[in-house]
């Protein structure tokens, strides 16, 4: 079954690696993967209680809304089962104008799931009747518990299979309500149910030929919306009432010890003993290697998955208190006078079969060897802090050995990690580093700190040089007010050349914890700045030098081109003189051959 068709799903990028659904999943059915917390649905009882504690809505039901208006579009006949919790979530509203809303999405009807209710206390009635009435005397010491919840049923089949056999062989009361209404309006219709519980959808999953599927009162609220129908504002007719009849004491299966009430006249007649637990860390506490042996007659337990029932189920948006929603509860409830007469009208009877899911058992070694490598060497090492989300130490780490958990989940692991880290860091960082808290007081710093900032004469009467936590920062450095400032304006700030006493440094102050921590690395910067000056001294000295040399050299080149100057000129001139000489002797030449011709 894929992440997202299995009744309760996690969105994988809203995943905050918090690990609070795995520290309260009561059967740890959650594998941390890529580092997101997926839900195992081989392990999952569908109880809703990471959907209800997940601070970062990762944890999501299946969205079955659209599902139900298809459903609708198919033109058939389509019925609603509706839980009596309605009651406390829909305050203010009275039964016709939330039948009314319902019938204006295109339903066909709605029915009390509290009707199926009813049935299953007639089944149970007969049960404890013919148990009391026995002379066998393994009836007297029979455990009887409660199918009415689907999610404890679930975590009995799979985590106390040994008491599988005692789960009351009939329906729970919204499968009751389905046979029933399919009994008396056909075989044919469809029907959806409403109410605050996600395991619904497990057993609309596990029986689609009696429900078609489950929906939760968030869902049922979206869908008024999507209509844009407002319960509050529609005056209900005549024909807006529930279907059937009326229920009467099935109403009070909501709350805590509300199943125990319908059956109450036979523990007046002490044909059984009635209890109830909720809570499945209860369930697990009060049936665990229980022993009926001693018992004279029939228990009866009611379990309900839910602390105070199914008006504190996990798709519940009011907040009131359990003993009010209880109180709203009661108030419509009828206990007829004549209950212990009535009788079964349909076959409800199911069988529910162990499905142990019972985990890989794992050797001391193994143990030992995973442990080892989140740092716990010995028994004092497993503080079984519970940050993992795993009561023991050494259930997480069968949880690492079953692929079910990862070593980052270990809190103090992680913690004595990042310290080690930390550590190295500052021991390794050849500057001075030094963190502080709000009001200025040490918190860590290296022994470079101490090496520059230590002065014996005025630290040793006031602190001991091996440990400075708790010091006062502002008695070894002179510009505090860096650090002031970057708490006050939650910025880093960088400022050079910052002196103290005879020295430079450049100062890099930096935001740990906005407000409250905050650290600085302090680079001596005296010895670089000296180097700079000789650096720049030399310089100076080389660039005159450079100078004069060049001025000598311009000197002597000058001299060169004057002499060079005088002397091409001279042969210019000589040239000169002789090219005249040379123009005339032959211009005489041709003035004598011409008067000779």
């Amino acid at each position: 079954m894929s992440n997202r068709e299995y009744p309760l799903y996690t969105i994988k990028n809203n995943c905050m690696d918090c690990y609070k659904c795995v520290r309260h999943c009561p059967v740890k059915a959650i594998k941390i993967e890529d580092n997101s917390a997926m839900i195992v649905p081989d392990l999952c009882i569908a109880c809703g209680t990471c959907y209800k504690v997940c601070p970062a809505k990762a944890k999501q039901t299946r969205n079955d809304l659209p599902r139900a208006k298809h459903l609708l579009q198919s033109g058939k006949d389509v019925y609603v089962s509706l839980a009596p919790s309605w009651i406390t979530e829909f305050e203010g509203l009275e039964a016709g104008q939330i039948i009314a809303a319902i019938r204006r999405l295109g339903i066909k009807g709605v029915g009390e799931t509290a009707l199926g209710a009813q049935e299953v206390s007639c089944n149970i009635a007969d049960i404890m009747e013919k148990l009391g009435n026995s002379s066998d005397p393994k009836d007297k010491n029979r455990l009887l518990i409660s199918t009415a919840c689907p999610a404890a049923v679930e975590y009995i089949r799979k985590y106390l299979p040994e008491k599988a056999a005692d789960l009351i062989p009939v329906h729970s009361p919204l499968l009751s309500h389905c046979r029933l209404m399919k009994e008396k309006l056909g075989p044919d219709i469809e029907i959806i149910f409403v109410g605050p519980c996600i395991a619904k959808k497990l057993e609309a999953d596990n029986h689609p030929d009696l429900l078609s599927l489950s929906l939760s009162f968030s869902d049922l609220r979206q869908w008024f919306k999507d209509e844009n129908i407002n319960p509050a504002e529609i005056t209900p007719s005549v024909f807006d009432k529930f279907i059937l009849e009326k229920a009467t004491d099935g109403t009070a299966y909501p709350i805590e010890g509300g199943m125990i009430e319908t059956l109450r006249p036979y523990e007046q007649s002490k044909k059984a003993y009635l209890m109830q637990v909720s809570g499945i860390g209860n369930l697990r506490r009060e049936l665990q290697n229980l022993d009926t042996a001693g018992l004279d007659r029939p228990v009866f337990v009611e379990c309900l998955a839910c602390l105070g029932g199914c008006v504190s189920g996990p798709c519940t948006n009011n907040k009131k208190n359990g003993l009010e929603k209880r109180v709203e509860i009661l108030k419509q409830t009828e206990f007829p006078e004549d209950i212990a007469k009535r009788k079964p009208y349909v076959d409800i009877s199911e069988n529910f079969n162990a499905q142990s899911v019972s985990g890989e058992t794992y050797d001391e070694a193994a143990i030992r060897r995973v442990l080892t490598q989140i740092g716990k060497y010995t028994i004092e090492d497993e503080i079984n802090c519970g940050g993992c989300g795993y009561d023991t130490g050494r259930n997480f780490a069968k949880a690492l050995l079953a692929g079910k958990a990862e070593p980052e989940m270990c809190v103090s692991h992680m913690k004595h990690q990042a310290q080690r880290k930390a550590n190295a860091l500052l021991r390794c960082i050849p500057s001075p580093i030094v963190i502080a808290n709000a009001d200025l007081r040490i918190l860590e710093y290296n022994d470079k700190f101490v090496e520059t900032f230590w002065n014996e004469e005025e630290h040793g009467d006031i602190y001991g040089k091996d440990d400075l936590r708790g010091a006062d920062l502002r008695d070894f450095i002179g510009f505090t007010n860096l650090f002031a400032a970057s708490l006050e304006l939650e910025q880093d700030i960088h400022r050079e050349h910052v002196r103290h006493d005879d020295k430079l440094f450049d100062v890099v102050v930096f935001n740990i914890d906005k407000k409250q921590i905050v650290g600085g690395i302090i680079e001596d910067v005296t010895n670089m700045e000296m180097k700079k000056e000789q650096i720049a001294a030399k310089a100076k000295e080389v660039i005159h030098k450079n100078l004069a040399t060049v001025q000598q050299i311009a000197c002597t080149l000058g001299e060169h081109m004057a002499e060079t100057e005088v002397l091409l000129r001279s042969i210019a001139k000589d040239f000169s003189s002789e090219s005249d000489n040379r123009n005339n002797e032959v211009q005489i030449r041709t003035n004598s051959n011409k008067r000779e011709f």
